[in-house]
């Protein structure tokens, strides 16, 4: 399977770079945002790489599901009468009077 380098969307405190990081690379995010850290204070560009990663990493898809449509054939139930809206769709229900 074929990894990309990413943005990670769950693991991020601040823009998912480090979270990416460590995904790709296959160890803890945590080890790539100690080093991160630490090369704040002994080389001091650490903060223009990560904005630069931020920018150019593209962020990982999401992955949203679409819960299923109701089946049409579903009887609309409204044991009170009181309904304005159908449950399931959220149309306002029609009335035959």
């Amino acid at each position: 399977m074929e990894t990309r380098l990413v943005r990670s969307r769950k693991d991020r405190i601040l823009g998912g770079v480090c979270g990416g990081l460590g995904s790709y690379f296959h160890i803890d995010p945590t080890i790539v945002r100690l080093i991160f850290a630490l090369s704040v204070f002994f080389i001091g560009i650490s903060p223009i790489i990560y904005v630069i990663l931020w920018v150019v990493m593209p962020e990982e898809p999401s992955l949203i599901v679409q819960p299923p449509a109701p089946p049409a054939s579903l009887p609309q139930q409204d044991p009170t009468g009181e309904w304005r809206y159908d449950p399931y769709t959220g149309q306002p229900i029609r009335r035959e009077q």
